[in-house]
């Protein structure tokens, strides 16, 4: 058996985080749970998230801040386990203060609009000139380059330009979205692999670079795994559903009591399927036993699957199909996952914690989802509010003494 090592793998990291919103927190967020150290840099107004609904206090969650403790939610769970200054960036002692904050880091993530960096006089060409091994990470719409760098966009945006919209939803229904803000999600995963890609690359060469994550390109770099020009030709629409082109049956199925989830992608599953329920003779049928005739039958073979699945409640057709070794699911919904043996597990469910009156009731945040044999990750501390490390950071990291920073607070730069 090995031993754990304490030491955090991004530990003596520091990484300068000028993110706003849901991609670029994320992206800091793994980066904390490494062990980084992650420095908020927010404007002296403070973090926009901390100040938007849902809020969460010591009330409960609401949609109108009700106490002075009252804090956005995602904001406390985007910010967990990160340091917080704030920063006027727009003006010249900010930005020189920010320069020197640049020579004693790592990292630079930021998700401006394109251009705005150089407007601000932190753009990549910028800040190598200070730290030429500094590691900077663009998250944008489309990307920095192309001739839709300049556009602004939000993850339904990205989600539609990249081509999800129009594979999701039901044959001949209204264009969806996916439930969560997956263009968001994935880009922060995109850009922590970049990051550390670039942070490797500097080891072994000694220099930083610009990682440039666009969330366009992201989501279509994984629904593009399909052929999906090729399915006019072949008759099948763009929107499948819960249906996956290739496989059949597969599929959402009524219970008694619910639905479940079924994936069969072989004749050998398909096999086992007839056998529990009751139907083996399907498995060598000169039309159902062969893959093809079920795919251009879908709802045929779907017909016979829901027959057997309404006669079972949930737990029971469960039951069988995974003695049968048959790929199933429920469908649970947050509170059912909350609770969920496997979960609590894989430390997947943490309490969400308020930097001031602790864990809320009845609210949780996401663990890190990266497991190491030899090394901790997880996200040590709450989020904090902004400010809360200035006289740390400015002081103790840079040498700058009480008085000026008293100064700088009076002069609005802090």
């Amino acid at each position: 058996m090995t031993n754990r090592d304490d030491h955090r793998i991004l530990q003596d990291i520091r990484v300068l985080d000028l993110t706003q919103y849901f991609s670029g927190p994320l992206a800091t967020l793994y980066l904390s749970g490494l062990g980084a150290e992650v420095i908020r840099v927010d404007p002296p107004t403070g973090d926009l998230s901390s100040d938007t609904p849902l809020y969460a206090g010591p009330e409960g969650v609401s949609v109108e801040r009700k106490t002075e403790d009252d804090m956005g939610a995602v904001f406390l769970k985007r910010c967990r386990a990160k340091k917080a200054i704030t920063l006027n960036l727009k003006s010249e002692e900010g930005k020189l203060l920010f320069y020197r904050l640049v020579e004693k880091s790592d990292v630079v993530v930021d998700n401006f609009s394109v251009g705005v960096t150089k407007r601000l006089g932190v753009s990549y060409e910028t800040l190598r000139e200070i730290n030429s091994q500094i590691v900077q990470c663009a998250i944008t719409g489309f990307g920095l380059t192309g001739p839709d760098a300049a556009k602004r966009s939000y993850d339904v945006i990205a989600q539609a330009m990249s081509g999800l919209m129009s594979i999701t939803g039901e044959p001949g229904g209204k264009a969806m979205k996916a439930g969560s803000p997956l263009a968001d999600s994935i880009s922060a995963s995109f850009a922590l692999s970049g990051i550390l890609a670039a942070l490797f690359h500097r080891i072994r060469t000694g220099h930083g670079q610009l990682v440039d994550i666009s969330m366009v390109d992201c989501l279509f770099s994984l629904i593009y795994d399909d052929p999906l020009e090729a399915y006019d030709q072949l008759g099948m629409t763009m929107r499948q559903g819960n249906r996956i082109p290739r496989f059949s049956p597969f599929n959402v199925y009524e219970t008694q009591d619910g639905e479940i989830v079924i994936g069969t992608s072989n004749n050998e599953m398909w096999r086992k399927l007839t056998e529990v329920m009751g139907c083996q003779e399907l498995a060598t049928d000169n039309d159902f036993g062969r893959t093809a005739w079920r795919l251009e039958n879908n709802d045929i073979v779907d017909g016979v699957v829901e027959a057997w699945s309404k006669t079972c409640s949930t737990q029971e057709a469960l039951a069988k199909l995974e003695t049968a070794g048959i790929p199933s699911s429920a469908i649970p919904d947050i509170h059912a996952i909350k609770g969920s043996r496997q979960m609590q597990a894989r430390g997947m469910v943490t309490p969400l914690l308020h930097p001031t009156i602790g864990p809320l009731p009845g609210l949780a945040a996401a663990g890190f989802p990266i497991k190491f044999s030899d090394s901790e990750t997880g996200y040590d501390g709450p989020a904090v509010r902004a400010g809360q490390h200035n006289n740390e950071i400015f002081g103790k990291l840079l040498g700058i003494i009480d008085e000026d920073i008293n100064r700088l607070k009076d002069a609005g730069t802090i």
